[in-house]
């Protein structure tokens, strides 16, 4: 007697895609705690043994010493906190002490793993093309992932380019980081700067533009009180103000401003890397606070009568993505083109290079990037249909070019220089946020009775810039407000730099 056939059981795949960005921030979640796990190991270690050194890049010249079978040392261990310079020049003691006489020359021994390694530290092309995958990695991840949403597309890019350079795959100084600081950072500020036509923003952006410089000093008290309560010393004598400076020109304008701050001042990479990882986890506890608090639709309050609702609004997200697509009602929308971006690329060239050439004749000693900002904001005022049309292409080319300054900045970071570091940020960080919200509330809603509505999505425009103010205005469904909130954003990318670079004189005294 034949059974008859069974049916045959197919599982149900376990990675589906709702499932697939829960797995991809599971895996990311372990690989940090991982590395982070040994590197505060290996610190208790060298804290417990003084002639142990922790440095990455050291260890990496130690398995270089054990492949060349040399048993010699020609150097002293040295700090974690060395440069990369110190321990470059380590390692060509050890490779010059190994093939004179302390062991088997590396031609003998062929093609090691840390042979391949040195040589792509000075492959140009190996580093360009890392930071690049990784910069769009991280867009990629705060599109798709839940995680990357939560910690921004410029942290992720950060983070791991951090995790690269202190594992030893990337260097912790390359050519390559000068270009980008030197070349792209300068070209990067106009870019952001097409759409600063303040003739404009002054007639389209309404009551909100009051609200928005409202914010602008609220985060100027919050800054020196917080300076005043946290002067950041960890950070060194010299730096703490710098960077309180440049976290006053995040909190008005946005990360572009942090970005012109940071160069304008010569803020040591490794403390921009902790700076910006700090703030990004403050700011996003904060985007929410702001989320909770607004109400949804237009109050009518303060807001022009009628109500259209745009075609993607979004209300699941606290966060809006870098590319993220912003529907401004009754504006056409302009499209990337190649002659669009090769116009938009060659006006913010020229506006860099006149920048250069009035700041060495006028103040040799003042960052060419204050002088570059103000001559993008005056051309936009004066020639706006011709900014206006490069636009869409000039922000998405300067996203790119921000996205290369994070992810140079951290391969050029510590990764226990920035977990010592991280906790005085963040609580400097959460004091300017929290006093700026006092203070914004206080005199926006106590003194002027402005629209509360209205006053969280100014603080949002001060702390996150002209997109996350947009995006919050969609979400809300206050679609009167995306345009306003555009243009605010764009006014705190003109004038924040110039407006914290003023704090410096101020925040020094306040050290003395």
């Amino acid at each position: 007697m034949m059974n008859s056939p069974s049916t045959i059981y197919i599982p149900k795949p376990i990675i589906t895609k709702k499932r697939r960005p829960i797995l991809q921030s599971l895996v990311v979640s372990f690989v940090l705690t991982a590395i982070l796990f040994t590197s505060a190991v290996d610190s208790f270690s060298a804290s417990t043994s003084p002639s142990r050194n922790t440095s990455f890049q050291t260890i990496a010249v130690h398995r270089l010493k054990k492949s060349h079978r040399c048993d010699r040392f020609p150097f002293v261990s040295t700090p974690f906190s060395d440069s990369y310079s110190n321990a470059q020049k380590r390692e060509t003691n050890v490779r010059s002490h190994c093939d004179n006489g302390g062991g088997m020359s590396s031609t003998a021994l062929g093609m090691s793993p840390s042979s391949i390694l040195g040589g792509l530290h000075k492959d140009t092309s190996f580093i360009l093309s890392t930071l690049l995958v990784v910069s769009a990695g991280g867009i990629a991840m705060e599109q798709k992932t839940t995680f990357g949403k939560a910690l921004s597309a410029p942290l992720v890019t950060m983070l791991m380019t951090l995790i690269l350079a202190n594992i030893g795959m990337i260097p912790f100084s390359s050519p390559v980081y000068g270009l980008i600081n030197k070349i792209l950072v300068p070209l990067a500020v106009p870019l952001f700067l097409f759409d600063s036509d303040l003739k404009r923003v002054i007639r389209d952006a309404g009551s909100l533009l009051l609200a928005f410089l409202v914010g602008a000093v609220s985060t100027v008290v919050g800054t020196i009180a917080a300076f005043a309560l946290i002067p950041l010393k960890a950070l060194g004598s010299e730096q703490g103000w710098k960077v309180a400076c440049a976290l006053a020109a995040r909190h008005i304008g946005g990360a572009i401003n942090f970005v012109a701050v940071a160069d304008t001042l010569n803020i040591d990479g490794g403390v921009v890397s902790a700076a910006i990882a700090a703030d990004n986890v403050v700011v996003a506890i904060y985007f929410a606070f702001l989320f909770y608090l607004a109400t949804s639709g237009e109050s009518g309050e303060n807001i022009m009568e009628g109500r259209s609702k745009s075609p993607t609004t979004k209300t699941d997200s606290t966060k809006p993505s870098l590319s993220e697509e912003i529907f401004i009602p009754n504006e056409e929308k302009k499209s990337i083109t190649t002659s669009s971006i090769a116009y938009s690329i060659a006006t913010a060239s020229c506006l860099v290079t006149l920048g250069g050439a009035l700041t060495n004749a006028i103040c040799p000693s003042l960052s060419s990037l204050v002088i570059s900002s103000l001559l993008t904001v005056a051309s936009a005022t004066i020639f706006p249909s011709w900014f206006q049309s490069l636009r869409t292409s000039g922000t998405a080319i300067g996203i790119l070019f921000l996205q290369l300054f994070f992810a140079a900045s951290g391969a050029a970071g510590s990764l226990l220089l920035v977990l010592r570091q991280a906790p005085s940020l963040i609580a400097f960080s959460a004091i300017q946020l929290v006093i700026h919200f006092l203070v914004l509330i206080g005199l926006g809603r106590g003194l002027l009775q402005m629209d509360s509505n209205e006053l969280y999505l100014a603080s949002n425009a001060n702390v996150g810039g002209p997109t996350t103010a947009a995006a919050m205005a969609q979400a809300k469904e206050w679609p009167r407000l995306v345009l306003p909130a555009l243009l605010v954003g764009v006014l705190g990318y003109a004038t924040a730099t110039a407006v914290s670079l003023s704090l410096g004189p101020l925040l020094i005294r306040l050290t003395t």
